[in-house]
């Protein structure tokens, strides 16, 4: 079961009939050409590297490679251990799943970020927020996946509706954004602004709320990513290190 089908999005250039990889796409053309290039759910072989990440990962030390391509590809391979976290959505009986690889930063989520293509977005949008969402979608279906991870300018739109968080019972309102790739882990994240800095510009620019979750006063000079000090504001995790 290496190889499968799947619905996958890809850079769909109409006037080239093909698809384009992401470096061949710029400002939402076609590098060849200078066609316009947009967004697509395309059903194409995809091959389970899941099934064999620590065996590639395992491989790389008996090359004789440089270091920093080795690392190169550790980080193309993306193996990480973590949680997978379902959220429920309020006022409906559907669900979505994330994947974090810091489950206990779980009690200072104020948003979640959903792919602009994630499939429950049609579903869940309110009609009072719905021509913001499609003017957004329009936006973001002319960008590659490099442009959206590389923008610096916080961009995003409300849907409207709100997850249930598993252990306080709290509404969190829901948003898409581009710096979130319906292609890379489940596309959906839960979003902890007091512990990433994507996610704080985010939270700062729309003006949702930030709690502060782990206070790090024993150990001067640790940043935002440093895993260190001690949980608060988090319920039954309260006084654990990190």
């Amino acid at each position: 079961r290496l190889a499968y089908q799947s619905e996958s999005t890809v850079n769909w250039c109409e006037v080239l009939g093909t698809v384009l990889a992401n470096d061949e796409v710029k400002d939402g053309l076609s590098e060849r050409g200078g066609h316009p290039v947009t967004k697509k759910s395309m059903r194409q072989w995809s091959l389970r590297i899941t099934a064999y990440s620590q065996r590639l990962l395992d491989g790389l030390n008996a090359l004789d490679w440089s270091e920093s391509m080795k690392e190169m590809q550790r980080n193309w391979i993306g193996r990480s251990e973590g949680a997978s976290v379902f959220f429920k959505i309020g006022g409906t009986a559907l669900d979505f799943e994330i994947f974090t690889t810091r489950p206990d930063t779980i009690f200072g989520v104020t948003f979640m970020v959903l792919a602009p293509e994630h499939e429950l977005l049609a579903q869940i949008t309110t009609e009072e927020q719905k021509e913001s969402v499609e003017n957004y979608i329009s936006y973001v279906k002319s960008r590659s996946d490099i442009e959206r991870q590389a923008e610096k300018k916080v961009t995003g739109a409300f849907t409207g509706a709100y997850a249930i968080h598993p252990f306080t019972g709290s509404e969190i309102p829901i948003w898409i954004s581009e710096y979130v790739l319906i292609g890379y882990g489940t596309g959906a994240i839960m979003a902890v602004p007091s512990d990433d800095d994507r996610d704080c510009a985010f939270a700062e620019k729309f003006d949702i709320p930030i709690i502060d979750i782990i206070d790090k006063s024993k150990y001067p000079g640790a940043g935002r990513h440093d895993k260190l000090g001690t949980m608060i504001n988090s319920g039954f995790l309260d006084g654990m290190e990190v």
